[in-house]
């Protein structure tokens, strides 16, 4: 028998905080929730799913007393599913996010940001359909591409 990747839990100060900022960015849902902890994932697991075939974890947020002191040595990538990553990173900003160095160097093709705790991740490449000339192409309200 083997182990499933069921959650990724996250140590912070301010459980609801983080989960609304990460529902926010992943389009995700809280699924749970209790004193002190904070689970958002975009589906609601069953034990019988879960024990058939793997599936996308859920992430977990759960109060602890002490601060974030040293960069991760586990982080979260995502990537742009309608947008370019630029764009993406403009939206994360607004969302409370920040960008941060942490000795990548200027030359990535990839943004290191952190969550409003100081939790780093990194915005890849965009997942966006492409236009001739590499280009995401953008999909307007009306379905149209713009």
């Amino acid at each position: 028998m083997t182990s499933r990747f069921t959650e990724l839990t996250v140590d912070c100060h301010d459980p609801e905080r983080l989960a609304a900022f990460w529902c926010e960015v992943l389009d995700f849902k809280v699924i749970d929730r209790s004193e002190g902890k904070v689970e958002i994932g975009s589906w609601v697991p069953t034990v019988e799913e879960v024990r058939a075939q793997q599936m996308p974890p859920t992430l977990m947020f759960i109060r602890v007393p002490e601060g974030k002191t040293v960069k991760n040595r586990l982080h979260l990538d995502v990537s742009p599913i309608d947008r370019s990553t630029e764009d993406e990173v403009t939206r994360l900003l607004g969302l409370g996010a920040v960008r941060v160095d942490v000795g990548q160097g200027p030359d990535r093709n990839w943004v290191v940001m952190a969550d409003p705790e100081g939790n780093e991740f990194d915005v890849v490449r965009t997942l966006a359909p492409q236009e001739a000339g590499g280009r995401p192409a953008y999909v307007v309200s009306d379905g149209s591409r713009g």
